[in-house]
């Protein structure tokens, strides 16, 4: 449901400004849990634990799924 504003730009349903405010906040979001998903893969070694390995996978996959398609374009 998109429509034009007074100054022509797009308005996407109710709540126009929910898209602009949260967009960053959900970026910023996804690189922590990358940066997790990071530190478990790589302390996993020396921690001796394999579990650590399958929860940073985990947690990649979350983050790879999360990554919006326009943040590449940015």
């Amino acid at each position: 449901s998109q429509t034009l504003d007074k100054e022509g730009k797009v308005k996407h349903g109710s709540r126009p400004h929910v898209g602009g405010c949260c967009r960053k906040k959900c970026l910023l979001l996804n690189d922590v849990v990358l940066i997790t998903a990071t530190l478990h893969t790589g302390f996993s070694r020396r921690a001796k634990a394999f579990e650590m390995i399958l929860v940073g996978r985990f947690l990649e996959g979350i983050g790879a799924g999360r990554t919006p398609p326009y943040s590449m374009l940015m």
